[in-house]
């Protein structure tokens, strides 16, 4: 009649998706406890940990590897929605590709959100180091004013388009999103990686926000389990994801997701069966 669900970062998307998982589940009697951390790194070390108390939790796409979720034991439950990365900088410092974030300070987050280590194969794939970025590892919100207030030049987060931090800073005078020109390219290089786009006015049509269509790279959001958490959660937790992501978004149609595509974690039985036949 119980399960947590690790989530993620104060006002982060995973813990707003949370607590929707939590009142749907609340219909069929379930309790769902939703536990805080990090991010997705944090929640995939707490369901490789028998000991955390963590059943089911948020994992972002590229975290892990087939082996190792087998070697965990660990199941998806299916890909629930994509994450694009949002580089937000100041309207004062000139960012026209990567190589311009030479010197630059930009927060990446801490290390149980999983972008700095995203982060740092990109800054490789350009040809660049950690070390030739001033990177800093403050949380989301304290980040967002340190950028506000001048004290960095940008951060670095991967989330869904529900996070208020994000509606916020679209909608920041002086603030930027960079461009991922080279989107399609960063797909090919890396499976874990989408090509997206911002389509222009997505956020306010009556004040054009944004005022032209970005290019964003994504990983994928994935509900994982223990391969032994009961069939009947699991098929519970199904419904709820399709009740959840199945609307239309920024980023994908109708129907779209969740899916059991886009993981390197194998599908649970039961989720698969879903997928395939319906609940």
């Amino acid at each position: 009649k119980t399960v947590t669900l690790a989530t993620g970062q104060e006002n982060s998307a995973y813990e707003i998706i949370g607590k929707r998982y939590a009142a749907v589940l609340a219909r069929q009697g379930i309790t769902v406890r939703l536990k805080r951390s990090e991010g997705s790194m944090a929640n995939l070390q707490a369901l490789q940990d028998p000991d955390s108390g963590v059943d089911i939790a948020f994992v972002q796409s590229g975290s892990t590897s087939l082996k190792d979720a087998e070697q965990h034991e660990l199941v998806s439950l299916g890909s629930l929605f994509v994450e694009p990365v949002w580089l937000f900088y100041r309207s004062g410092v000139r960012i026209a590709s990567i190589r311009d974030l030479r010197g630059l300070r930009i927060n990446v987050g801490p290390p149980g959100t999983g972008v700095p280590q995203l982060f740092s194969k990109v800054l490789e794939a350009n040809g660049m180091s950690a070390g030739s970025v001033k990177l800093s590892a403050m949380e989301n919100t304290p980040a967002t004013v340190a950028l506000l207030a001048g004290k960095i030049d940008g951060m670095v987060f991967s989330s869904s388009a529900e996070a208020l931090l994000i509606q916020m800073l679209l909608q920041t005078p002086g603030i930027r999103l960079f461009n991922f020109t080279q989107a399609e390219a960063y797909a090919r290089r890396f499976a874990f990686l989408s090509a997206v786009r911002l389509p222009r006015g997505i956020v306010d049509f009556g004040r054009d926000i944004p005022s032209r269509d970005y290019h964003l790279i994504a990983p994928t959001a994935t509900l994982v389990a223990r391969d032994d958490l009961h069939p009947a959660l699991v098929d519970l937790l199904v419904q709820a994801a399709a009740e959840i992501h199945g609307a239309p978004g920024w980023f994908h149609r109708r129907g779209e997701f969740p899916t059991a595509a886009y993981s390197e974690i194998p599908v649970a039985s039961t989720a698969e069966k879903f997928y395939r036949d319906g609940p």
